[in-house]
């Protein structure tokens, strides 16, 4: 369970205002406290997109940590669509959204989820990326238009949410379901585990 891999001697900050990301980890018990710090989140074309999130992730995380508790284990996490070479963030108002979702129509994608722990008690950051490919159905111009109108898009890299309305857009997915909620578990497990190996903790 990923809840044993959580310190229990440690306050868990969650760096992030998304409801997703919070929702994720209250499915499985944990229930960090949320903190967030104004962050503006680097899409630099120049670099690759598991490099992005990981330091927008690592960014966030330390952020936080200046302003959370002193002995705090905080989780950051970054999320990005990437279609043909392209980063896709959150779109800035409705016809970004449409027209990311016209592309995305009938496309396979890349979802990339950074995750960055900052370890305030120990002085530790670990770091990591998880990618998922997702598949789209073809969409009609009614399909984007409702979907849109919904409101749902706007906060959103890519413009949709897997775990809403979204879903119904999507064909397939290859990989990690979290990943594409902004949360890759598998990953996140892997980096408390690394960090509990290097700390001798059990």
């Amino acid at each position: 369970m990923l809840k044993n891999y959580i310190p229990q001697d440690q306050p868990l900050v969650l760096a992030s205002a998304s409801p997703r990301r919070l929702e994720l980890l209250q499915r499985y018990g944990i229930r960090p406290q949320v903190i967030t710090a104004e962050v503006d989140e680097c899409m630099d074309d120049g670099v690759t997109p598991e490099l992005l999130v990981m330091d927008n992730a690592e960014r966030k995380a330390l952020a936080v940590g200046d302003i959370a508790p002193a002995d705090a284990l905080i989780i950051a996490a970054d999320t990005v669509v990437v279609l043909d070479a392209k980063v896709l963030g959150k779109p800035a108002d409705a016809d970004e959204a449409k027209a990311m979702l016209r592309a995305l129509s009938g496309q396979r994608h890349s979802v990339y989820t950074g995750i960055c722990l900052v370890d305030n008690k120990h002085g530790e950051v670990i770091s990591g990326v998880q990618q998922t490919v997702v598949e789209f159905a073809t969409l009609s111009e009614a399909d984007i238009d409702t979907y849109v109108a919904g409101g749902e898009p706007m906060d959103k890299a890519g413009a949709y949410g897997i775990q809403g309305q979204g879903l119904f857009l999507v064909e397939r997915i290859e990989g990690d379901y979290g990943t594409v909620m902004g949360l890759s578990l598998p990953l996140l497990r892997s980096l408390l585990e690394s960090r509990n190996l290097a700390l001798g903790v059990e």
